[in-house]
Parts: structure tokens; C-alpha cells; sequence
């Protein structure tokens, strides 16, 4: 994933924040209101980390799918070898989200954050587990729908982490020190670190809207 300055995070934040956010589908929307049902509508670390914990999922499924199509496709090596190309985008970008996931964790061990079992690891867990099977279904069944979707969340996640950071001007004056950053990148401050995070969720946005405007014409 591309790495940005300080003076490009600042601009793509402005980019973000000037931009409206789509026009979300139905489940997406249930998405977003069971997460604000059970962690409320302020953005917090504790509540991003859930965000990271769903936002591997229709990647995983999207590969698992993938998968099972290679084998059934061998004896087609054109078609297999676009299906292993696609596997591996979606590879980098769960690893990416699983990034994002390890150092919110680190940070919310950091600042002392106190966090329930039932609340903080369980429910988030069957929230991913049922939009997993979700993002599976859709694929199968078409997958500019699986793609839509994962486009709505991640949209939503950008939009999420650049007004985390307008809306806590104090980020700007708090190093980013992680044993991660070697490799997710060095950053002057938590507020860089917030800003490369939402614009990594704009990337994945644009991955699946490109993904979608192909399935229109397969």
C-alpha cells in the first residue's frame, strides 16, 4: 500500500472530508446501526477496533471463494492464473486491514483502554461471522453486489477515521511510536497515522468500485 507525506495525508484528508459519503444499501446500513446500537455513535479507538475485525472479512470470503473456483478451473490456466491475480489483491488488502487491527490494539493497550469480554471480542466476532457469510453469499450469487457492499463499508471507514481526526485536534501533537512501524509505515503523529489509515479504506473503496465496473460487463 502507497505511503503518503504529511502535506499529501493532510490534502487527502480535506479531500475526504469535502466529498459526501454514498449512498449506503440496506445492509450496510444495519451494518452501521448495530455497531452505533452497541458502541454508541462516538468514534473511539474501542469502536474502530471492531470496524478492523469486520473489515477482513469479505476479503477472507472473497478468497475462499476464489479458492474453490481455482480448483474446479485447472484445466482453464487462463481463467485460474485472473482468479490466483485476484486472490492476491484480496491477500494484500486483508493483511492491510489486519495491520490497521494490530496497532488500534496496541494503541488502546497503551492509553489503558478497559474492555469486556462480551462487548469488546464476542460480539464483534459474530457481527464478522454473520457479514462474512453475507460477503460469501453475495459473491456467489453476483459478485458486484459482494463488491457494492465492502465499497459502502470502507467508504464509511474513511469518512469515519478523517473526522476521528478533525474532531481531536491533539492527535497532531502525539508521536506515533509502534513495534509496527517498520512494517505499516512511520509517521510523524497518531493524527498522520489516522489520516494513512482512512485514505488505505479509500484505496480499498476504489479496488472494489473498479472490481464492480468489471463484473458489469463479464
Amino acid at each position: 500500500m502507497e505511503r503518503l507525506g504529511p502535506e499529501e495525508l493532510k490534502r487527502e484528508q480535506q479531500k475526504t472530508l469535502a466529498s459526501p459519503r454514498m449512498r449506503y444499501g440496506p445492509l450496510a446500513r444495519l451494518l452501521f446501526v448495530t455497531m452505533d446500537l452497541f458502541y454508541g455513535r462516538k468514534k473511539t479507538l474501542s469502536k474502530f477496533k471492531v470496524l478492523e475485525i469486520v473489515a477482513r472479512v469479505p476479503y477472507q470470503a472473497w478468497e475462499n471463494v476464489a479458492y474453490v473456483a481455482m480448483t474446479h478451473t485447472h484445466g482453464d490456466p487462463t481463467f485460474a492464473r485472473r482468479i490466483f491475480d485476484r486472490v492476491k489483491e484480496s491477500r494484500i488488502q486483508q493483511d492491510n486491514e489486519q495491520w490497521h487491527l494490530l496497532i488500534l490494539e496496541e494503541l488502546a493497550g497503551k492509553k489503558g483502554i478497559r474492555e469486556s469480554f462480551i462487548k469488546h471480542w464476542l460480539i464483534p466476532q459474530v457481527i464478522a461471522f454473520f457479514y462474512y457469510h453475507i460477503s460469501w453469499l453475495l459473491y456467489v450469487m453476483r459478485p458486484k453486489w459482494s463488491y457494492l457492499l465492502n465499497a459502502h463499508f470502507e467508504d464509511h471507514a474513511e469518512h469515519e477515521y478523517m473526522e476521528y481526526v478533525t474532531e481531536n485536534p491533539a492527535l497532531e501533537a502525539e508521536p506515533f511510536e509502534s513495534m509496527f512501524r517498520e512494517d505499516y509505515g512511520q509517521f510523524s503523529s497518531l493524527a498522520d497515522l489516522f489520516r494513512q489509515i482512512a485514505y488505505d479504506e479509500r484505496v480499498h473503496k476504489l479496488e472494489s468500485l473498479a472490481r464492480l465496473e468489471a463484473a458489469r460487463f463479464q
